[in-house]
């Protein structure tokens, strides 16, 4: 097919570029402003030139580019009738080369694309120095950002319409209004394999995969509780190795199997205690909070008072827990170790100092639901002195869990401790309080390492020397568990079995909240502790269902 002379300027046609549809030839017009093409209708390139003019920078919306000044080709002849010239273009002086306009769309950079006509739009000029070869494709505009500056990328699709350039192109749809069409134009081939009929890209950052779903609540994992006693999602502000539990969610999961299974279990003389430890020992937490509900459902009966009456002992205290969310077990276990005569420190020290900002959070929220009583308020009445400002301290849910390390900061924190320890007469606890309590875990191991360098001593050492009693417990118990909670626990576990006798509520309470969570770990620094495998030493310890539950909560199937 072949076209009429381009007849105006004294300039022969370009190759590979048709001349606009539904005119002859006359004199060369610059282009004019707007985002439509000529009357008389946009005439549409013939196959053997679409592969040379393919692909180009018209605007998003079908704009084509104005003819670049000095372009060969490109005459600057009076305007047409009733259209006046655009603004800026006719009657500049040529320069050399290609040099980028002032206006909203520069000329094309090293390793950008060729502009592309728009729809009846003159032929831009042919490739020059600076201009990359026009890449194969279709009719479309370009990729979106591409014959842009960097930094003035186009939004992706599905951000809002483009529309024309600020102060530019009179007639373009306002930025972002209705029907303007997204960036690269329709056709165009989609930028880094995404495009049309790919997804939208998720939040988190354009084709980064969406942030996994956290579990709700659960001993690792901030949040409210569900039951779950789930593992830690991040471990930015702790640096704690991968955590995996050895009681995992079962697959085979029939609740109403389990509800029936259970009441045929306690349901008559006598009770199939293998059939309640097969389904307790085996079921995650929400698991077990689904079977709760499932069995009042069916039988119009409470698990937990028919568990009561029919078990006893450890066995039945160890099954108790298992049917209590961790939010709640940690609450019964908190004044359990407040109520009647006596405290039971440990066990305060033990979930105080080792829960995150939002489980205690969660966990004040749960005692005051359960108990009607003010947690804080009932630890101030139980303890006394600078282990009661220790675990008020925790209770206030305010260490600094994503600060990052700061190691000026943890060199100033290391001599302000031993300033206030071991350089002075007497102690200022409150000064190790601080620290201890608001810093994030990485910090606190920075100041740990700084201390040795200006005490030449370790910070648990130090602490034993300078406290005494339930302060000094619950100060080495921060320390031990921000250097090594796995470690921690293990030792919980161990001492709970040592010598003449069981601490049987511990190990139920370490087994129980643990199981879930980093047990595989625990087992593994107890092996290296100790030298000893936790299963046996448990099996060694305790006995009849009560030793054949926590030996299924601890076993790896």
């Amino acid at each position: 097919m072949s076209y009429p002379p381009y007849g105006g300027g004294g300039y022969p046609p370009q190759p590979g570029y048709p001349a606009p549809g539904g005119y002859g030839a006359g004199p060369g017009y610059p282009q004019q402003p707007g985002g439509y093409p000529p009357p008389g209708g946009a005439g549409m390139p013939t196959p053997e030139s679409a592969s040379a003019a393919a692909y180009g920078s018209a605007a998003p919306g079908g704009l084509p580019y104005a003819p670049q000044p000095g372009g060969i080709g490109f005459n600057s002849g009076p305007p047409m009738p009733g259209m006046g010239p655009g603004p800026g273009y006719p009657g500049q002086a040529p320069q050399p080369g290609y040099p980028p306009q002032g206006g909203a769309y520069p000329g094309a950079q090293p390793g950008y694309p060729a502009p592309q006509p728009g729809y009846g739009g003159s032929a831009p000029p042919p490739s020059g120095p600076g201009y990359a070869p026009a890449p194969p494709g279709g009719y479309g505009g370009p990729a979106p950002g591409y014959g842009q500056p960097p930094q003035q990328q186009q939004p992706p699709y599905g951000a809002g319409g483009v529309g024309g350039p600020a102060g530019g192109y009179p007639g373009a749809p306002p930025a972002g209004g209705y029907g303007a069409p997204p960036a690269g134009g329709y056709g165009a081939p989609p930028a880094g394999g995404a495009g049309y009929g790919a997804p939208a890209p998720q939040s988190g950052g354009y084709g980064a995969p969406s942030a996994p779903h956290q579990q709700y609540g659960g001993y690792g994992n901030p949040g409210a509780p569900t039951g779950n006693y789930g593992n830690v999602p991040n471990a930015s502000s702790y640096s704690q190795p991968r955590e995996e539990g050895t009681l995992k969610p079962y697959s085979n999961f029939n609740v109403e199997q389990d509800c029936q299974a259970l009441r045929k279990a306690m349901k008559g003389f006598g009770t199939d205690e293998k059939v309640i430890i097969e389904i307790l020992g085996r079921r995650s937490s929400d698991q077990r909070q689904n079977i709760k509900v499932m069995y009042k459902t069916c039988f119009g009966r409470d698990l937990v008072s028919d568990l009561k009456s029919e078990l006893g002992g450890r066995f039945e205290d160890a099954c108790i827990a298992l049917m209590m969310r961790w939010d709640e077990f940690d609450a019964y276990e908190l004044r359990r170790a407040m109520r009647g005569a006596g405290t039971d420190e440990a066990a305060l020290i033990e979930i105080l100092c080792t829960r995150n900002n939002t489980q205690i959070k969660t966990i004040l929220a749960t005692y005051k639901l359960m108990y009607g009583r003010d947690l804080e308020k009932d630890i101030v009445s139980e303890t006394s002195g600078h282990f009661k400002k220790l675990l008020v301290s925790m209770c206030a849910a305010g260490r600094q869990e994503h600060q990052t390390v700061d190691f000026n900061k943890a060199r100033a924190d290391a001599q302000a401790l031993f300033n206030a320890g071991e350089r002075r007469w007497g102690t200022d606890e409150n000064k190790f309080n601080m620290i201890l309590a608001s810093q994030s875990y990485e910090q606190c191991r920075a100041v740990f390492q700084e201390y040795t360098k200006v005490s030449q001593r370790d910070i648990e050492q130090s602490i034993k020397s300078e406290m005494s009693g339930d302060l000094a417990t619950g100060m080495l118990t921060i320390v031990r568990v921000i250097r090594n909670k796995h470690g921690y626990f293990a030792d919980r576990l161990y001492h709970s079995m040592k010598g003449l006798g069981t601490d049987d509520r511990t190990l139920i309470r370490v087994i129980v909240s643990r199981c879930e969570v980093d047990m595989k770990q625990i087992k593994m620094e107890f092996q290296n502790r100790y030298g000893k495998d936790l299963v046996g030493f448990v099996r060694d310890d305790v006995s009849g269902d009560y030793r054949r539950l926590m030996l299924t909560l601890l076993s790896d199937y």
